[in-house]
């Protein structure tokens, strides 16, 4: 079985005559490349320890603890349509936010009249924490852990009196952020 996620190699698993693939969400850090890469004949064995560390053990929960989530990611279908671009945290008005991974402050402020915190992460992957009162400014060096701010109550659509909308981009494109802590759905598809 070639282990692979994102735009890596595609994780596949033979089980008499129908074979699966395994999908995940994201994958940070650059594609493998040479001969561990897609499409390479290479050992099971190589692939695997051709990877790079797992995602938790470069990121971690926005929040201290082990947070519930409220609402799911659920990517519209097209990226003008509705949908749920990041997942909800239940938590307490004025916890402290925290970054879920090193980076640099891209964004601290208002969009639309609520408060965002952003942090580009290695690989172009982008966190965004809503709605946090910043507590840091953009340009700002961040460690996973570093407080970033504190949460506003009222997030739209939360049925508690506060959640953090937390969302993971990579360029353009909306990402599963539980997928940074090995979280994110797996989906099984048909070869």
């Amino acid at each position: 079985m070639a282990v692979g996620v994102g735009a890596g190699p595609v994780a596949r698993s033979q089980s008499g005559a129908a074979g699966v693939v395994i999908v995940s969400a994201v994958r940070p850090g650059p594609a493998p490349t040479g001969p561990s890469g897609a499409g390479s004949a290479a050992a099971p064995a190589a692939a695997a320890r051709a990877q790079p560390p797992a995602p938790a053990a470069r990121f971690r929960w926005p929040l201290d603890g082990v947070p519930r989530p409220a609402r799911r990611f659920a990517p519209p279908p097209q990226p003008w349509l509705p949908g749920h671009r990041g997942v909800d945290l239940v938590a307490a008005p004025g916890i402290v936010v925290r970054a879920a991974g090193s980076g640099v402050v891209l964004f601290a402020g208002p969009v639309a009249g609520r408060p965002v915190v952003t942090v580009g992460h290695d690989a172009g992957l982008r966190t965004t924490y809503e709605p946090v009162r910043p507590g840091v400014r953009a340009g700002d060096r961040v460690a996973a852990g570093t407080p970033l701010g504190r949460l506003r109550p009222g997030h739209m659509g939360c049925p508690e009196a506060a959640c953090l909308h937390w969302g993971l981009r990579r360029g353009e494109e909306y990402l599963d952020p539980l997928a940074l802590l090995g979280l994110g759905p797996v989906r099984l598809l048909p070869t």
